[in-house]
C-alpha cells in the first residue's frame, strides 16, 4: 500500500468500527474529549489525527494499533472477545469450535 492507499483505508476503517460500535462521530468525538465533529473531520478525509489521537482512538475501540491496521480483520473487537472466551475453553471444546468455525468458513 502507499500513502493515499493507507490514509483511504484509515478513514473508512474508523467509519466502520464507529458504526459497529453503535456510536454517532459526535458522541465518540466528545468521548475522546475532542470537538464534536473530530471524527466526523477524520472520517470525511479532512484530516488525520495525530500518534496520540490514534492510540485514543484504539483505546476507544479496545483494541492495538495492530488491529485497527488488520484489514482482514473486520471487526476486532468481536475477534478479541472471541479469543478471549475461546481461551477459556477446555482442548475438547476447543477442537469441537475449530470443527464447527471450519464448517462454517467453507
Amino acid at each position: 500500500m502507499d500513502y493515499s492507499e493507507y490514509t483511504e483505508f484509515f478513514h473508512k476503517r474508523l467509519a466502520e468500527l464507529r458504526t459497529q460500535k453503535g456510536v454517532s462521530a459526535r458522541d465518540m468525538s466528545l468521548s475522546l474529549g475532542q470537538s464534536e465533529s473530530y471524527i466526523n473531520k477524520i472520517e470525511n478525509q479532512r484530516t488525520l489525527p495525530s500518534i496520540s489521537g490514534l492510540i485514543y482512538i484504539c483505546e476507544y475501540f479496545d483494541i492495538t494499533p495492530q488491529e485497527f491496521f488488520d484489514y482482514n480483520n473486520q471487526n476486532p473487537e468481536t475477534t478479541k472477545e472471541i479469543t478471549k472466551l475461546f481461551l477459556k475453553l477446555n482442548p475438547k471444546q476447543q477442537e469441537y469450535i475449530l470443527a464447527l468455525i471450519t464448517d462454517l468458513a467453507k
